[in-house]
């Protein structure tokens, strides 16, 4: 999902072709006009707010730094990377080709999955997909069919130590969500396990922690059965890494705001916060998962160097670089509530609008910059400044921008 704003119009796009446009007067105290283009009939039922008890709510919160058993070593960790085998599934995702390049850079054995046509909707060829991950043996299957995916790894004829997982669905949507967050990735551990893997780095998301939406589930019931598989299995282990925000999922206004657009918020911007992480500098952390003993058996709250940035000050961040004096365009965080009976991405937008990307503390229910761990060099303000010079070339916004 992406926020974009032309003239006095918001678009919340939507992969399945749905569209939530929010058309503003030209004076901003005049009604807002929220409507949907939809394939469909829009359904009448109200809207009724997701129930989520306390207990629950201390129960995922709490699962933020865990620690389940002391494993016995594995011995591909008293290795050399070069003899370390890794199978990656979600290579060729935003984060998954970071992370396969990395692996490379550290001398790791890489397999990287990928489908024939990857990329955004498909747009990627074989040939485009084997140069993009260049350095890796790619094995070109579908995780979504374990039958057709164990047989692709049968093909290869040798067996893996470590499967990372960077796998997520693209829409965020109901179905989608089961069948990729947990349904593929229950996929690539099982396939793994058989094929000799004891360890598995699953990259997740840090708001798993307030589970109201149906991938935060899905991505929630894959953790439990990959902890529970430790807990009965000695020999195997894991790390479940749960970042913050992306770099490339808060620059969709940066050309926006240099062509002299507003930059758009929520409320008064200072609804939610983040401590956003490079790319890069993920990659390294999950790649660190691989092989370090102390992120065994572990989940991982990780965001990027710094304090948290609210909307606001990531908006004023822009107009500095920019050298022009901020504009905003501030849009009431009620408006959403209009959009959440449309569809899930609905749901998923009004949740980023108001929900932190931080450590989520069980006992008192806010959200914790100073508990959120930082990892990295690479910074916000470096991020827009190269965008502002360079464009967002290779930062495609794509589907899937927030998560």
């Amino acid at each position: 999902m992406s926020l974009s704003f032309s003239s006095n119009l918001i678009t919340l796009h939507s992969p399945k072709h749905q569209n939530l446009l929010i058309n503003f007067p030209s004076e901003p105290s005049q009604f807002f006009k929220l409507f949907r283009v939809s394939p469909t009939t829009p359904s009448t039922k109200s809207y009724q707010p997701i129930k989520f008890s306390n207990q629950r709510f201390k129960l995922y919160a709490s699962l933020t730094q865990s620690q389940a058993v002391e494993p016995t070593q594995s011995p591909f960790r008293n290795k050399s990377p070069k003899d370390v085998n890794v199978l990656v599934v979600g290579s060729t995702g935003y984060i998954g080709k970071f992370v396969v390049k990395e692996l490379i850079r550290r001398g790791f054995n890489v397999v990287a999955i990928a489908r024939e046509r990857s990329g955004i909707r498909g747009k990627n060829d074989k040939d485009e997909t084997l140069a993009q991950l260049r350095g890796a043996n790619v094995c070109f299957s579908d995780v979504t069919n374990l039958n057709s995916f164990e047989e692709s790894l049968k093909k290869l004829g040798f067996s893996f130590d470590v499967v990372v997982s960077c796998l997520a669905s693209r829409s965020g949507g109901v179905k989608d969500s089961w069948k990729i967050d947990y349904e593929a990735t229950r996929n690539s551990l099982v396939a793994g396990k058989k094929f000799g893997a004891s360890h598995f780095v699953l990259l997740s998301a840090i708001c798993v922690q307030k589970p109201l939406l149906e991938f935060q589930r899905a991505k929630l019931k894959f953790e439990a059965e990959l902890m529970k598989e430790a807990e009965e299995d000695g020999g195997f282990t894991y790390s479940i890494v749960r970042p913050t925000a992306f770099f490339k999922s808060l620059g969709g206004q940066v050309e926006l705001v240099k062509d002299g657009k507003p930059y758009v918020m929520f409320g008064d911007g200072k609804l939610c916060a983040c401590k956003p992480i490079s790319e890069p500098d993920l990659a390294s952390f999950i790649v660190d998962c691989v092989m370090k003993e102390d992120k065994i058996n572990r989940v991982l709250p990780i965001g990027g160097p710094g304090k948290a940035l609210t909307p606001l000050e990531q908006g004023e961040m822009l107009f500095k670089l920019l050298g022009k004096e901020p504009k905003f365009l501030k849009v009431p965080i009620g408006i959403m509530d209009f959009a959440i009976d449309a569809a899930e991405f609905g749901k998923i937008g009004r949740y980023y609008a108001a929900e932190s990307m931080l450590i989520l503390d069980p006992d008192t229910g806010e959200y914790s910059d100073e508990k959120t761990p930082s990892y990295g060099n690479d910074t916000l303000e470096e991020f827009f400044a190269r965008v502002l010079r360079e464009g967002m070339a290779g930062q495609e916004l794509g589907e899937q921008t927030i998560f």
